[in-house]
């Protein structure tokens, strides 16, 4: 991957961790600072940011507003799923809806995935 950070993405990070959305929030503090593999948040990955990543599950996870169901958003994240999977990443991407109304679910479908790639790299 390429590490070369455009000094732009790594503020844009940073900010983005200061001020993470409701959905972004939840999802940090009442489940992924305490499940089996490790993650971060606002990762800077080659030219892109990604909301929740793991090196040790090879995992990115995306919290999706509306603005990505538009054919802009869908385009752009096409692209961007397409860059970050040559690097042999899974991409989750999940609606803040489904966050805000199913989190006990979302947790669930999570940590299977999570404990499925752990268990397929170990």
């Amino acid at each position: 991957m390429d590490r070369q950070y455009n000094k732009d993405l790594v503020q844009n990070a940073k900010d983005l961790r200061k001020n993470m959305t409701k959905e972004e929030r939840r999802l940090w503090y009442d489940y992924l600072r305490a499940c089996p593999a490790r993650f971060t948040r606002q990762k800077v990955l080659g030219k892109y940011i990604a909301d929740f990543y793991s090196a040790e599950a090879k995992m990115i996870i995306e919290l999706d507003g509306s603005q990505h169901y538009e054919e802009k958003g869908v385009s752009y994240d096409k692209e961007r799923s397409a860059y970050l999977e040559k690097y042999g990443l899974k991409i989750i991407r999940l609606p803040n809806n489904e966050i805000n109304n199913n989190f006990y679910g979302v947790c669930e479908f999570l940590d299977g995935e999570i404990r499925r790639s752990l268990s397929r790299l170990r």
